[in-house]
């Protein structure tokens, strides 16, 4: 190794999906960066940065999709073979590989690909190169993928505010491994057989905000060097999927010692997780919603959330909302974001703003309980160039007494693609204003930063898809028995963490 400039590598497949979704991502879902671009993608990484400079960086490959239905074979074929071909075409071999995943990626006809990937990665680079892994917290840590890293940590936050900082801590454990020639750290791994979805596993609220404090006692500790929890992925019907621990360092005793307290604590905790939100039927909600006087008051139209794996186009929410004279009448602002629908968007575009369109919306990926639902409304926006939905169309549900109140109606966005709504500029770049809205309902779990904070009041609807927070509604058949809450009475497991 180049003691003075290590050589270190980036690459990745970043996507969460779900097995109980019948989208199927492929490769026009994925954002793929290479060379000086993929670089770019880590302001940590920026020109002049200590980071940056430290080390030789080797940007290979990552691929980042909004999560989804599982990918399909051909898709993760060509990403992964392009990631291995490029890593055996280096004219100088890497010190150091940066491993940037999700952890909950599901391809069709396998049941732990990170570690598929990771493996057929070790093939190539050889196993004396470090490898450091930065994971989202709903993730999965199978033993096979604990045991090929050599460095790993995960997001500290749900809503994922530390997204970055994550990153950046992956990165520095690295560097700093290579430059100080300690080598590989000791790593205890344990699984905790508890898979809950994250909507029930919030940092913001007990016990996750606790149990999350923890890890920073537990890394100023003399021989550690990062501690993480993973909730899991609830969404997928695989073995892996369950909580689990890592605590690296270089004291086998200590480390090991701590992941035990860890995991210990979870499983502890298992009965007192609850949902970050009051949560009802959808009917339930909005009955809340209508006599509360808190406005804006939001509805998570949480079992068809896009940010988890939805296919985005569930239209039992929406058939609720269109036979629901309250929000119809024109009375009230209501806005619905989103349903995809790209032929429904390609008949407002050719229609315009200001016509009457009536559309069948919904119901083409995952028919639901509701199938495509007859709309009729008034295109009242339209945008071509959105990065992520493409086409966007808002169509406009309103009675005669829509003309007394500007802005009145119920507003329902339409998208040629799938596309999360977070952020407040989604909703004024099409001239919805959600803080002067009555009532928002989002296709989301948790409130992403923003619309938590707008929000006077909340509630998350327990509505149909691929991602119900009912997990018991699932079906899960894949996963390894006993897991909590699928059998609550099971007894204590054992939680002996084992030095991968």
């Amino acid at each position: 190794m180049n003691a003075s400039r290590p050589r270190v590598g980036i690459t990745g497949i970043a996507i969460e999906s779900s097995t109980f979704s019948p989208h199927r991502t492929t490769l026009a879902d994925f954002r793929v960066t290479r060379g000086e671009q993929l670089l770019a993608r880590y302001d940590f990484l920026r020109p002049g940065s200590a980071l940056r400079e430290s080390v030789e960086w080797v940007p290979i490959l990552h691929a980042v999709s909004l999560p989804g239905g599982p990918v399909t074979p051909d898709t993760y074929t060509e990403l992964a073979t392009e990631i291995t071909d490029r890593l055996a075409g280096l004219a100088e071999p890497l010190d150091g590989l940066f491993f940037d995943i999700h952890g909950a990626m599901t391809v069709l006809g396998r049941t732990d690909v990170e570690a598929d990937l990771i493996e057929s990665i070790r093939a190539v680079i050889g196993p004396d190169v470090l490898v450091s892994a930065s994971m989202d917290l709903h993730g999965n840590v199978s033993r096979r993928l604990a045991a090929a890293l050599d460095l790993v940590t995960a997001y500290r936050m749900a809503p994922h505010e530390d997204a970055w900082q994550t990153r950046e801590r992956a990165v520095r454990n690295l560097v700093d491994r290579l430059h100080s020639g300690a080598g590989r750290p000791h790593k205890a791994w344990v699984q905790v057989p508890v898979l809950l979805p994250g909507e029930k596993t919030s940092t913001r609220i007990e016990p996750a905000r606790s149990l999350y404090a923890r890890l920073d006692e537990v890394e100023r500790l003399d021989g550690v060097l990062d501690a993480a929890i993973w909730v899991g992925y609830a969404w997928a019907d695989e073995p892996r999927c369950q909580a689990a621990v890592v605590v690296t360092g270089d004291d086998p005793a200590v480390v090991t010692a701590q992941a035990g307290q860890l995991a210990s604590a979870y499983w502890a905790a298992r009965a007192d997780f609850a949902f970050v939100a009051p949560t009802g039927s959808l009917a339930e909600c909005l009955d809340t919603a209508l006599t509360s006087p808190a406005r804006p008051f939001f509805i998570s139209d949480s079992g068809d959330n896009p940010t988890a794996g939805g296919a985005g186009d569930v239209s039992a929410t929406l058939a609720h909302l269109l036979a629901t004279p309250a929000l119809t009448s024109g009375e009230r602002t209501t806005i619905y974001a989103s349903i995809v629908d790209p032929e429904a968007t390609a008949q407002a575009l050719a229609a315009g703003v200001g016509a009457r369109v009536d559309v069948a919306v919904g119901g083409k990926i995952d028919s639901g309980p509701a199938g495509p639902v007859a709309l009729t409304g008034v295109v009242t926006a339209l945008r071509t160039d959105d990065p992520v939905a493409g086409t966007v169309a808002v169509l406009t549900v309103g009675g005669p007494a829509g003309a007394a109140r500007s802005g009145a109606g119920l507003h329902v966005i339409v998208t040629e693609r799938r596309k999360p709504y977070h952020l407040e500029s989604d909703f004024t770049a099409l001239g919805l204003n959600p803080r002067a809205a009555d009532l928002v309902i989002v296709k989301i779990g948790y409130l992403e930063p923003e619309l938590y904070e707008m929000a006077e009041d909340w509630r998350l609807a327990l509505t149909p898809g691929g991602v119900d927070q009912d997990l018991l509604r699932l079906g899960h058949k894949g996963i390894v028995r006993p897991m909590f809450p699928f059998d609550p009475d099971m007894a204590d497991p054992d939680l002996t963490p084992e030095l991968v």
